[in-house]
């Protein structure tokens, strides 16, 4: 295996695979489960030391937040292909303005998402029928959260160019260490300080500064053409390359897109789930947590199937981009199989860790019944989507998502019965239907269009 620690950067493009896959993937998947718990802590302690109103107004904002965050960071996963299309094709010259490209878009992206975030904060949490008994703590805490956002950016695009080296072990450091600030940041400002939903929410912006300061840290001490530090892109002559601005967008823009819209979706399901009322929606962040646990195995192996794929296509290997799918798509079903199983065994006892409230509880536990238990499924459209982008098809994945996931959900929430019903349950299929029905579109076109297409481009091309 090729990985130097010196450089810490894996070299996909020769020897083994499944081991390399392993190296680059749990590292990302054990950064992302490490934050969602610290970021579970949020709810925790405020289940267990407030009201369930403040449970309610944190844990309901989590779609609210995810609308306007993962455009921007779909948007750095152009940037991860971009760089390692280039490593790929032996271009490193090239990767310096990338980076610059990169950091640039970050900084732009952190400030309008914070203005973005605190002018529309109230509309939003309107729309989503927040209850009026949570409304003031929603709003406190959604505009205190995106004070953090530039710092949320940078991280995000600093550790996208990383990774598309084959580090994803110090963005695991990054976020192992901030994470640790944010819960301790927690138990001092809510149990030490009584500020409630205002403290998670500042403890949640500290800690992501942290994050961004330590991932700016490894990138200044990178060798060329990786390195960045704000002396030397003040320095520079192109701050913001258009043509890599472009290459960009073409990649991440779909993907940051297909986030928004998806997250469209589920501000409209959080907006059914509270006409429930407040338990069943503190009961549904509970368990939407573990939603986010469970899916961050698939998101891993899928930043992996992208990047290793990107690199191998670039270099023309057509056999190796095929094991890459595959291994990716074995092992990250394998992973997150697993962990479906966990949460469902043990669904009471992990549930009722947030909340000892037995309405709560219930709802939680239908929750992860009907929805955590089947999140392996999303594998089979989001590995197909990763392989796609990596060869460069970024849009037909977002559009088949973008049907799948969001149009369908949008139909069973408004146009079902559900609701006269009273059935929480029956909202909470909409999970499952929503990915096998995404699942079956990818998996064809992946096959039958986009993977002949674009390795007949490769051949024609040698």
């Amino acid at each position: 295996m090729r990985f130097s620690n010196k450089n810490n950067e894996l070299d996909m493009l020769h020897g083994s695979l499944a081991d390399k896959i392993l190296l680059f993937a749990m590292p990302l998947a054990a950064s992302m489960i490490l934050q969602q718990i610290f970021n579970s802590a949020d709810i925790a302690v405020i289940g267990r030391f407030e009201s369930a109103q403040a449970l309610a107004a944190v844990g309901s904002n989590g779609p609210t937040i995810n609308l306007f965050v993962n455009l921007f960071v779909g948007m750095s996963l152009g940037a991860n292909v971009l760089s390692a299309s280039f490593i790929g094709r032996n271009e490193k010259d090239r990767i310096c303005e990338v980076v610059n490209t990169s950091m640039t878009l970050a900084l732009i992206s952190g400030l309008v998402l914070l203005i973005i975030g605190v002018a529309t904060a109230v509309p939003l949490l309107v729309f989503m029928n927040t209850p009026s008994d949570v409304m003031d703590l929603a709003v406190l805490y959604l505009r205190l959260y995106f004070l953090g956002m530039p710092f949320i950016m940078i991280y995000n695009f600093g550790a996208a160019i990383l990774r598309s080296k084959g580090d994803s072990r110090r963005p695991l450091f990054c976020l192992t260490l901030s994470g640790i600030i944010n819960v301790i940041l927690n138990l001092i400002f809510v149990i030490v300080f009584k500020m409630g939903v205002a403290g998670v929410a500042i403890a949640t912006a500290i800690s992501n500064g942290v994050s961004a300061i330590m991932i700016l840290r490894y990138l200044a001490g990178e060798r060329e053409p990786f390195k960045f530090t704000f002396k030397s892109w003040l320095k520079a002559k192109i701050k913001l390359n258009k043509n890599h601005l472009i290459m960009i967008l073409k990649i991440g823009l779909p993907a940051g897109v297909q986030g928004m819209l998806f997250s469209i979706s589920n501000i409209c399901i959080q907006q059914a789930i509270n006409i429930f009322g407040a338990y069943a929606s503190a009961g549904s962040a509970a368990a939407m947590g573990f939603d986010f646990l469970t899916f961050y195995f698939v998101n891993a192996f899928t930043q992996a199937a992208v990047t290793f794929t990107s690199q191998n296509y670039a270099a023309g290997d057509i056999a190796r981009c095929k094991r890459v799918y595959n291994l990716s798509m074995l092992l990250s079903v394998g992973f997150t199989a697993l962990a479906c199983i966990i949460c469902y065994i043990f669904r009471y006892e992990l549930i009722g860790f947030f909340t000892d409230n037995q309405e709560a509880l219930e709802h939680g536990v239908i929750r992860m019944v009907h929805a955590v238990l089947f999140i392996w499924m999303c594998n089979l459209y989001e590995i197909t989507g990763g392989a796609m982008r990596g060869m460069g098809w970024s849009v037909l994945p977002a559009v088949l998502i973008l049907l799948g996931c969001c149009a369908f959900r949008l139909i069973w929430v408004y146009a079902l019965p559900f609701m006269w019903l009273g059935d929480f349950a029956s909202l909470m299929n909409i999970y499952p239907y929503s990915w096998i029905i995404t699942s079956c579109m990818a998996l064809s076109s992946y096959y039958l269009y986009v993977r002949p297409r674009a390795f007949r481009k490769l051949k024609i091309l040698k």
